[in-house]
């Protein structure tokens, strides 16, 4: 193509960074800047401008995204945002689940979990807002680097791109279809919350309109949901 229509291709999908931008940043700390996330969103963006070929097989916008988030992702590595403390409290706490689930055999409650934690409940959702605020907690992250969903889509297929793979593609399947197992057997609620946020696109704010809580709450529940997936993940596949 040539420099006016890559200019304009660079144009058009801008607003598919800010979505990608917004999706990681759920959980991100207030002091994490938005601005180098977007500047780091861009450089994929021109990547995947200057690397696509319609052979692929795949739209632009699949191919794009992985790459996007890929950048995004990669500058989040990069630096130190979170103390290493509550990095190993998150673990501890996914872990702590897992066990309690296993031993019990159902999904745990909050005040089950608080007192497997020897913690009231109170300093139980205090500890989940800072997990929220400490660790990149989506679903999406859980997988990696995901492609650009389809409406209506939570698991969608990975695009055939420059990292990708047969024994990577059925790694990355494998794990998909263990997320999809795991989501189906939550709590109704949660399970609610994730088809809200990542199937509807609806923010915390919104979601907590429909369910009658505050946003904070929202956020509350959907970081131990996600918390109770990587401890289940972690039992499943340790």
């Amino acid at each position: 193509m040539n420099s006016a229509q890559r200019e304009a291709l660079i144009k058009k999908h801008i607003d598919l960074v800010h979505y990608l931008v917004g999706r990681v940043s759920i959980s991100l700390p207030p002091h994490v800047d938005r601005e180098d996330l977007f500047s780091a969103g861009i450089v994929g963006l021109i990547k995947a401008v200057d690397r696509f070929a319609p052979t692929r097989g795949v739209k632009f916008e699949t191919y794009a995204t992985a790459v996007i988030r890929g950048e995004i992702m990669e500058s989040l590595r990069g630096r130190d945002w979170a103390p290493r403390s509550l990095r190993r409290r998150a673990r501890e706490v996914a872990e702590v689940v897992a066990d309690l689930e296993a031993r019990i055999g159902q999904p745990p409650t909050d005040a089950e979990i608080a007192a497997a934690l020897d913690i009231d409940i109170h300093e139980y959702y205090e500890l989940l807002g800072q997990i929220s605020s400490a660790t990149i907690a989506s679903l999406e992250q859980l997988v990696g680097s995901q492609p650009y969903r389809e409406p209506g889509q939570l698991n969608p297929a990975r695009p055939a791109d420059d990292f990708s793979n047969p024994l990577h593609n059925m790694e990355q399947n494998e794990l998909r279809a263990l997320i999809a197992q795991v989501v189906e057997e939550l709590p109704p609620r949660e399970k609610h919350i994730l088809a809200l946020y990542y199937q509807e696109d609806l923010t915390l704010r919104e979601i907590g309109d429909i369910l009658g809580v505050t946003e904070s709450r929202v956020c509350q529940i959907h970081s131990q949901t996600i918390t109770r997936l990587r401890g289940r993940l972690d039992k499943e596949l340790s």
